[in-house]
């Protein structure tokens, strides 16, 4: 059964931070609040632990669309192949912020993503995810929870998100309740610039 940590936005404790690090360093599983809606995730390094959040999609790990969580557009060149001006200003003004960004992987990503030629990246304007990749690393591997009643779809309450999740993970991390809109997802791989969902984050700037 899940453990259920309680860690404020504002000024994330450093000890249960550290808590939930050893976990995912462990393989674990972490359902944590993002500035958008509630994520599933694991440590990118973890073959394991991706295929058990994949499992729980219900999807194959090699062709699952999970997105990678990076602390800062720094780390994003480990993963990324060398970005032009004009896109790393898009990110600039995007970043940190509700926005998953679709950008060309390099030969670094893990063994489960080297069919791919793309990879999602998000850093979320959210102090606690982003402490937790700092601690950890590396990016953790991230997918939205989702919720089968088509009139919440993406479960907002951490109490009921423990309540339902509890047997699938290893923490829960409560950080007061989540947004119910998605990420907005921005293609910018090519050389054409394509909104692949408009959700929370506006798409003026572009």
């Amino acid at each position: 059964m899940a453990k259920s940590v309680k860690i404020y936005e504002e000024n994330p404790n450093e000890r249960e931070i550290e808590k939930v690090v050893a976990v995912l360093k462990k393989g674990g599983l972490i359902i944590y609040p993002t500035d958008t809606v509630y994520g599933i995730g694991c440590d990118i390094t973890n073959t394991k632990a991706m295929e058990k959040v994949a499992k729980i999609k219900g999807v194959k790990l090699g062709k699952a669309n999970f997105s990678f969580i990076c602390y800062d557009l720094s780390s994003l060149s480990d993963y990324v192949k060398q970005i032009d001006t004009p896109t790393y200003k898009i990110l600039k003004k995007a970043l940190p912020g509700p926005y998953t960004f679709i950008l060309p992987g390099n030969n670094n990503l893990p063994k489960a993503f080297k069919n791919k030629k793309t990879v999602g990246i998000r850093i979320p304007d959210n102090a606690i995810i982003r402490e937790l990749v700092k601690k950890l690393g590396n990016p953790i591997v991230s997918t939205s929870i989702y919720d089968e009643d088509d009139l919440i779809e993406y479960t907002t309450d951490p109490e009921l998100i423990f309540e339902k999740w509890q047997n699938k993970v290893d923490i829960i991390i409560n950080g007061g309740y989540g947004g119910n809109i998605p990420s907005t997802v921005i293609d910018v791989s090519e050389d054409e610039i394509i909104v692949l969902r408009e959700g929370k984050g506006s798409i003026d700037f572009l």
